[in-house]
């Protein structure tokens, strides 16, 4: 199977450079080429096969799924993940980190329900009923829900895996996901340490490039398993129902050799009978001496 990338994409859209000489972590040593102007340089060979390991385990989740929390909060990978994310259906955090939303996941539904419970209010006619300064506050709760929790709100139980941009940023994400034994996939720079995650692609996580170039492959990989489960569900669904059209076929045979055995039997009932009645004997009716 052929890299889902190569070496002169991700050369092209910066991948290769990491941060400052002494900013780095000695556990990213593995991933760094070289060092040019005092600044690390990563080995982008081995960035390609760490995104196809990654791309891959992530399309098996989706295939079964599952869905697959993305966290990207700093500022110039935001956007561009929020918007690949949307075309995949999948939910995202790139807002602040809501402080135990995987830990307390309880707490942060209750939340989710609360805005559909506005929505609700707003509906329903409830709104008509209450002052104009009460509807404001509640307008304004509702805009702060969805700022920090719309993103989530289809997230009806705890994600099946986690992919972040900037570990180091994301530490309270990872240190969640990791307590609770979820799979995480992170961009991990040279001033992170690639063994806090299980997943990691040694790249640059500051260019929007670079992110945008990552995150493409990542929900196209995601993309291609939603697909392959929704082609086994339709043949699944096919086969079903043609095992079931046979089965019906089937009986309706069984039926019909039932019925037919059985007019046999009745048919030969019926002469063994006639046989039984032509040949019995009729009685003598002799006279007394």
């Amino acid at each position: 199977m052929s890299s889902r990338t190569n070496f002169n994409e991700l050369l092209e859209a910066g991948s290769h450079f990491g941060h400052l000489k002494r900013k780095w972590n000695p556990a990213m040593a593995p991933y760094i080429f070289t060092e040019k102007n005092g600044i690390h340089i990563i080995d982008l060979n081995k960035t390609v096969a760490k995104i196809d390991e990654a791309a891959n385990a992530l399309k098996q989740i989706a295939k079964s799924g599952k869905k697959i929390l993305f966290v990207a909060t700093k500022k110039q990978a935001k956007d561009i993940v929020a918007d690949k994310v949307k075309a995949v259906n999948m939910p995202y955090v790139t807002e602040r980190w809501p402080g135990g939303m995987l830990t307390n996941f309880a707490t942060i539904r209750k939340a989710v329900r609360k805005m559909a419970s506005i929505d609700k209010m707003a509906t329903d006619g409830t709104f008509d009923n209450i002052s104009k300064k009460e509807k404001l506050q509640i307008s304004r709760v509702r805009a702060k829900l969805e700022t920090n929790l719309g993103s989530i709100a289809d997230l009806t139980r705890l994600p099946a895996a986690l992919f972040i941009v900037d570990i180091s940023k994301e530490h309270i994400a990872v240190a969640e996901a990791k307590r609770l034994n979820i799979p995480t996939f992170a961009i991990v720079d040279t001033n992170s340490d690639p063994n806090a995650v299980d997943y990691a692609i040694p790249a640059n996580d500051d260019a929007s490039t670079s992110i945008a170039l990552i995150t493409s492959i990542i929900t196209k990989a995601i993309e291609e398993g939603l697909a392959e489960r929704k082609v086994d569900k339709e043949t699944a669904a096919a086969e079903e129902k043609e095992g079931t059209s046979k089965t019906s076929r089937d009986e309706a045979e069984d039926l019909a050799q039932g019925a037919k055995f059985k007019s046999s039997e009745e048919e030969g009932a019926v002469g063994v009978a006639k046989k039984t009645t032509t040949g019995a004997r009729k009685p003598r009716t002799g006279t007394k001496k």
